[in-house]
């Protein structure tokens, strides 16, 4: 009994100092509920009454290493296409956040995010993975594939810590993801669209150009960034809180070798793994869906409460209303370096953008912010018509929202 006791205290003290020591990375199960929320579509907007349900189909590609941190098989959700689209193929990558060191990788291998056996056995399919044209109306008919996020590197790493017991196999996931849905019939698209949210949105960038090598040259193939526009910007204390947390992941997951190498050239590996290092070096093209105001980046890396000891941000990190003025000055100045960080990118034609002013964060995958009634807005045009356009060539897509708080169609995130 004793000895139970000792090793409660102890694991609860490591737990207490690890939330103290990186607040932004040690999910609780709220915070777990609160990245559902943000990138797939549990909140009040959301009046989906007859999901479709996909299953999960894991790779029996393990003998190459793609396992997940905790060593189990990693997965996806595919449901099949049919008519014109039976031929015409949409990857998904799952986003949820980063582990960089042993604490927060050992904490994230018994959850979702980094073991299939706590994995959904079915998945909503809502948004861009829609199967109904009502709610999906250019890729509704396609194969759909979620491809499961589960090893807190954006499918990058590749190394293991042993004495932790945690593979950092997320290259050799993609890979073997890849090669799986080669072999049930992605080899014959004649349409593609590597897509994500969040950490997805940020592998989706990383893999574009590899993506679109896997498939002849009369293959349509073009990626979709959604939320994954993460800045290498200051915090409130002029920390640079996302920059420390990029540079673990990129160290401890040994993501080095994975990066593009038109960047490594030139460029640390850690500034690599920031988009904005990357996008106007991409030859694929690439559409950037991103929240002006990311509620991720400002819970996260903007204010997160290791850069706000005294709580001055706490109100305006949940509710973006209770922001004073000089806060909203502050977050406006985020947005003003987000525009010029696109600013090159967005000058070639092949490129899009839908850069709108609200406080939000993944919009593709909810269909209240997807395509619906009362979806976001610029130029009249919701996240899948722009998206759209832009994939089909009818027309030229760069939308830039004027400042907060001008846009009204705003389907903005308050958080308790």
């Amino acid at each position: 009994m004793v000895k139970l006791l000792l090793v409660g205290l102890i694991v609860a003290c490591w737990l207490i100092l690890g939330t103290q020591a990186n607040e932004y990375l040690d999910f609780n199960v709220t915070e777990i509920d609160r990245i559902e929320e943000l990138e797939f579509g549990f909140s009040k907007y959301s009046s989906n009454l007859n999901p479709l349900l996909v299953g999960l189909t894991l790779i029996r590609g393990a003998d190459s290493g793609a396992v997940c941190l905790d060593g189990t098989l990693p997965g996806y959700h595919l449901h099949r296409g049919h008519g014109s689209g039976a031929n015409s193929w949409l990857i998904q990558l799952e986003g949820g956040g980063w582990c960089n060191n042993v604490r927060t990788c050992v904490y994230r291998k018994k959850t979702r995010r980094g073991s299939s056996n706590y994995m959904e056995k079915e998945l909503q399919f809502t948004g861009i993975l829609s199967d109904k044209a009502q709610e999906n109306p250019d890729f509704f008919n396609w194969n759909r594939v979620k491809l499961r996020y589960c090893d807190g590197a954006s499918f990058s790493g590749d190394g293991q810590n042993e004495a932790a017991q945690l593979q950092f196999r997320g290259e050799r996931i993609w890979r073997a993801a890849i090669d799986d849905l080669k072999a049930n019939g992605m080899r014959y698209a004649d349409q593609a669209l590597l897509s994500g949210c969040s950490a997805g949105g940020l592998a989706a960038i990383l893999r574009c150009d590899e993506f679109r090598d896997l498939f002849p040259g009369s293959t349509k193939v073009k990626c979709l960034s959604d939320a994954g526009l993460f800045l290498d910007t200051a915090d409130v204390s002029g920390g640079r809180t996302i920059r420390n947390l990029y540079n673990g992941i990129v160290e401890f997951q040994s993501v080095k070798n994975n990066l593009p190498r038109l960047c490594t050239n030139h460029l640390d590996p850690t500034s690599c793994f920031f988009p904005e290092n990357l996008i106007s070096q991409m030859k694929t093209p690439l559409f950037i869906v991103n929240a002006a105001y990311d509620t991720w980046q400002i819970q996260s890396s903007i204010a997160p409460k290791s850069a706000d000891p005294s709580g001055f941000w706490h109100d305006c990190r949940l509710n973006h209303e209770k922001c004073t003025s000089g806060q909203m000055r502050f977050l406006q100045s985020f947005r003003d370096q987000m525009l010029r960080v696109v600013k090159g990118f967005s000058m070639s034609r092949q490129n899009g953008l839908f850069i709108n002013s609200c406080f939000a964060h993944c919009q593709t995958e909810r269909q209240d912010t997807w395509f619906a009634d009362d979806s976001p807005v610029i130029s009249k045009k919701a996240v899948a018509i722009a998206v759209g356009d832009w994939y089909f060539d009818r027309a030229e897509v760069k939308l830039v929202d004027c400042p907060y708080p001008c846009d009204k169609s705003c389907h903005n995130m308050v958080f308790r």
